[in-house]
């Protein structure tokens, strides 16, 4: 049963406040300013003392805006996705994406279990082993480019010795801990989380531990890599998917956690 047919069933189909809403459909109300200046949902009535109200029509839209979130789509693409589109198109489009997006999480379980028998044979990861695990998260021009920049390194030696013998089922471990490190991020930025308390000093660390599986990683070089996140527009574009503001929150994050380390 979707939020809107809930809403109905309990009498609260009158406008919403913006209070109500990020209580009932689970996002911040920072969001929903968000959502408001980039124009891709206005609310459409205001109370007399000049506050915002959520219609019925309202919350309809930003349920589909929900779905094309979780479903991976950006705000630009869902603003797209939305215009001159009724309900009925939204509904059969959901469909389409979730059936897909079904099929790719069988094809994923297939290829944890293909993972799972070269670990127990303890072969070492190939390329086509990586490209199946992240899909369209390994970029073979990616690490042309940083083989490149960073190739005469001690921390680009570090990085190929301690990946060479790394099995598909280390590299899925890998992956797991990307998505519920990135999965926390998100959570900490929609929850307006201070960049300077220990919950962001905690996830900063997380970052750092994440880097240094690779190589080394001190504070002051984990400094630059946050300074990156905001300078390459890749890097910014990825943590702004997770969440707008990401980015800059953790950079500001691991800036702080720095100069609390000394």
């Amino acid at each position: 049963m979707t939020k809107i047919a809930r809403l109905s069933q309990t009498g609260l189909m009158e406008a919403l406040t913006v209070g109500q809403v990020a209580e009932t459909f689970g996002v911040t109300v920072r969001t929903l300013h968000h959502y408001d200046e980039v124009g891709l949902l206005h609310p459409s009535e205001r109370t007399g003392a000049g506050y915002r109200l959520y219609t019925a029509g309202d919350l309809e839209r930003l349920s589909t805006i929900v779905v094309y979130r979780r479903l991976g789509f950006s705000l630009e693409e869902i603003g797209e996705l939305l215009d001159g589109a009724d309900v009925v198109e939204h509904l059969r489009r959901q469909r389409d994406l979730v059936t897909t997006r079904l099929a790719e999480m069988s094809d994923l379980v297939a290829a944890i279990d293909r993972r799972l028998e070269a670990e127990m044979d303890n072969k070492p990861a190939t390329t086509e082993d990586l490209k199946e695990l992240f899909g369209d998260g390994y970029n073979e021009e990616y690490r042309a480019e940083a083989q490149q920049r960073w190739g005469d390194t001690d921390k680009w030696a570090q990085s190929q010795e301690r990946t060479k013998d790394m099995t598909p089922a280390q590299w899925a471990e890998v992956k797991a801990e990307t998505e519920g490190f990135e999965s926390d991020l998100g959570a900490a930025v929609r929850a307006g989380t201070p960049v300077d308390g220990d919950a962001a000093a905690a996830l900063a660390e997380r970052h750092r531990a994440s880097i240094a599986r690779f190589y080394d990683c001190d504070h002051e070089f984990q400094v630059c890599l946050a300074q990156m996140y905001l300078s390459d527009p890749r890097f910014t574009a990825h943590y702004e998917d997770i969440e707008p503001g990401t980015a800059q929150w953790l950079h500001d994050a691991i800036v702080s956690n720095a100069a609390n380390a000394g």
